[in-house]
């Protein structure tokens, strides 16, 4: 029972590392056109506002827009500061202050 767990961990493992040493091996010489390559960059931060974007803006599934969804809240001086600052520190701060600071308030 153990030997199966451990073949299927390293299993997983080695079929993981495949799949992401692959793509690099292969596109390592291949030369992007700057076109793809500046669409390529707003990826990561698509990704990150279809994460996010719910968490903010849905609590239950259901539109909550309203002064009593913290997520929002927080979210506000959150943004402000990135803008402001462009800095990933002090936008982390400012988010963990203001969540605390809301689920302390109510």
């Amino acid at each position: 029972m153990e030997q199966t767990v451990w073949a299927i961990i390293l299993g997983i493992a080695a079929l993981n590392y495949l799949f992401r040493v692959t793509p690099l091996l292969l596109l390592s010489r291949v030369r992007i056109p700057s076109l793809w390559a500046r669409w390529l960059g707003y990826v990561p931060v698509a990704v990150l506002a279809a994460l996010v974007a719910p968490e903010i803006f849905l609590n239950g599934g259901v539109p909550a827009l309203t002064l009593e969804n913290k997520n929002l809240l927080a979210a506000i001086p959150t943004f402000l500061v990135a803008v402001k600052t462009r800095s990933l520190l002090f936008t982390l701060l400012t988010g963990v202050a203001s969540m605390a600071l809301f689920n302390a308030l109510g």
